[in-house]
């Protein structure tokens, strides 16, 4: 019994994973509102040494539609002005020697669309995620009963996993809907 148990709090803890990597997903995802996070997947060339920007940077929001980049270095301006380009984020860093200003256009429909889907197709690996933690668990615990668990807890166990697969995927669900509704929100 005990080790069903650490097998479904293994599983359990896949899925926290799962929805831990959704949310990390969902915030670089830009809804035409400045943010951070936007620009979390941005690597800078550092002394040669891919570094991530917010390593190299103080990223801050100055407004609504700025984003603001202080490099503690001075020298640091180009190779960060570089990268974002590079980037293909469409967005365009202007450099006043001191830092990095980023204005945020507002987004058009089309492209409020094109976010809205790859929100929803990070959902769905979300949830593909979720159901091999689930389909693992199960397949552990229906071996367990073949070696001699019993049965009507072999049940109860399954029972629990498929609720706990319910709640992490109703969780995805809400994660999507708010992302969807911050997108189109002008």
């Amino acid at each position: 019994m005990n080790d069903i148990n650490e097998y479904i709090a293994i599983a359990e803890e896949s899925m926290e994973k799962a929805i831990d990597h959704l949310n990390h997903e969902l915030a670089q995802i830009r809804t035409g509102k400045a943010s951070p996070a936007v620009l979390g997947g941005i690597m800078v060339s550092y002394y040669g040494t891919p570094t991530p920007l917010n390593q190299v940077a103080n990223v801050a929001t100055a407004d609504a539609r700025t984003i603001t980049i202080q490099p503690w270095e001075k020298n640091m301006l180009g190779p960060i002005e570089k990268a974002i380009f590079e980037s293909n984020m469409g967005m365009t860093p202007m450099n006043d020697g001191e830092l990095i200003r980023i204005s945020i256009p507002p987004l058009t429909e089309e492209r409020r669309k094109d976010f809205v889907k790859k929100a929803k197709a990070l959902g769905e690996e979300a949830k593909i995620s979720i159901r091999n933690a689930r389909r693992d668990a199960m397949e552990y615990i229906k071996k367990a009963v073949k070696d001699g668990f019993p049965e009507d807890a072999g049940k109860k166990s399954e029972s629990d996993v498929q609720d706990t697969t319910n709640a992490y995927n109703e969780k995805v669900d809400k994660l999507i809907l708010a992302k969807e509704k911050d997108i189109m929100t002008i």
